[in-house]
């Protein structure tokens, strides 16, 4: 019987899918609620940025899924065999608003497969492009980062991060609970166990407690620099630096000039972002 072949994951760049949806107001009204806001968004409004990450959900049978809820690899993502998956970043250019009650399509193409070594271990990062389109016209584009780990040793010492900036010309508190994180995972069909699975969250993937969703974190921030700035951006960029986990409140910060940044109660920088306008 011939020997399993590892794959070459360079096979998969250029892989492509397609996926279409309607925008339809619900979800928007649903994530308003989320953010303990008063749901009136309805059809024609433009949705706030980053939003659309409520649509072209990807309804996987449970049978599909891996250990962590997530779809397993193998299909359009590559079958990188390191366990834990996380959200790294990404990077967005607002061409035109998409509007609440039209038809969109996304176009994913896989454009970097790279693997490194990190301070802990082996680490692959994955690199997708979506670009949306609405009418017939490129509305948004999205290069999103996807970092693969080592599940952590248990004897590993905590992580040094990096203070945040202690000089934010605006600031937002948010308290994580529970029920926002459920809200959010089943507002994107997000089946990932560190959301709200505490014991698979500690004593699996190491964390404190249950994780704060990053692109949450990243929608919190650009939607206060939109906010702040009175103006949707033409651009957006985020890298996660460090999780936030359990419920303690954490703050979410800018400058005028468009940088932000994401405070942790104890103080490490979580998030980094910048807002083009």
């Amino acid at each position: 019987m011939a020997a399993t072949q590892t794959p070459n994951l360079q096979d998969w760049i250029g892989r492509t899918t397609t996926a279409q949806d309607i925008l339809r107001p619900d979800p928007a009204r649903f994530m308003q609620a989320t953010l303990d806001q008063d749901p009136s968004l309805a059809l024609g409004d433009p949705l706030p940025p980053l939003w659309h990450w409520l649509y072209f959900l990807d309804a996987r049978p449970a049978r599909e899924l891996g250990r962590d809820a997530h779809p397993k690899k193998g299909g359009f993502l590559p079958p990188v065999q390191l366990p834990r998956r996380m959200w790294a970043g990404g990077r967005f250019t607002f061409n035109a608003p998409l509007v609440l009650g039209q038809a969109v399509e996304k176009q994913s193409t896989i454009t970097s497969v790279a693997q490194k070594g990190g301070r802990t271990g082996p680490l692959c990062f994955v690199t997708v492009q979506h670009q949306i389109f609405q009418n017939g016209s490129l509305a948004v584009t999205e290069d999103h980062d996807i970092v693969y780990r080592e599940d952590p040793a248990p004897d590993a010492p905590k992580p040094n991060y990096a203070p945040a900036p202690a000089d934010p010309d605006f600031s937002e508190t948010v308290t994580p609970t529970q029920v926002m994180l459920f809200r959010y995972s089943a507002l994107t069909f997000n089946g990932h166990r560190i959301h709200y699975d505490l014991d698979y969250a500690k004593s699996v993937e190491g964390y404190d407690g249950l994780v704060f969703h990053g692109p949450l974190t990243a929608t919190l921030l650009v939607n206060q620099a939109a906010q702040h700035r009175g103006a949707t951006p033409t651009s957006f960029k985020f890298r996660a630096l460090a999780p936030i986990a359990g419920q303690n409140p954490f703050h979410v910060e800018g400058k005028t000039d468009g940088t932000l940044w994401a405070r942790r109660s104890d103080g490490a920088l979580a998030m980094t972002a910048k807002a083009t306008f």
